[in-house]
């Protein structure tokens, strides 16, 4: 749906560009996963530099993050469309946030190694698909409807 106007390619590559945020903070979850398969860990390998830049850098999350919400967000002399794809990058990375509290508390559970695997991996796989799914939108010029983070994002979006 592309109901604020048409999307120039730069557009859509700027839109993309925020989805690294909540890709780079999902790859703690998929330690699981990727050792599990290997071969997956070859997608994962132009995302080193990033990884290593990103946890090399003290709150380097906590610095995006407001520098998202404030200079891109906030901006309403920026595309709407960039502006939607950003704000649902981030509410992508508070969710994950908010599962790595919901791993904490699963972690206290003496028994609960089965647990924190398959919720590692199921976060991990529902964020890549979710990030996948907004980027290929993105990427054709149509906005990615989530349930529920959607329409949060038009709430904060206008």
């Amino acid at each position: 749906m592309t109901w604020r106007g048409s999307t120039t390619i730069k557009d859509r590559i700027f839109a993309c560009l925020p989805y690294l945020l909540p890709l780079i903070e999902v790859f703690v979850f998929g330690e699981f996963l990727l050792r599990q398969f290997p071969v997956l860990q070859l997608l994962f390998l132009p995302l080193i530099p990033l990884l290593r830049i990103y946890y090399g850098v003290r709150y380097a999350g906590i610095i995006i993050f407001f520098a998202l919400w404030l200079l891109v967000v906030r901006n309403e002399k920026i595309n709407h469309f960039i502006r939607f794809n950003t704000m649902q990058a981030i509410l992508l990375d508070i969710i994950i946030f908010l599962f790595s509290i919901l791993t904490d508390v699963v972690g206290l559970i003496p028994t609960g190694g089965f647990a924190i695997q398959t919720l590692y991996t199921t976060i991990f796989i529902g964020i890549i698909a979710a990030v996948v799914y907004c980027v290929a939108n993105s990427l054709l010029g149509r906005y990615a409807e989530i349930p529920a983070i959607s329409d949060a994002v038009y709430m904060q979006v206008r």
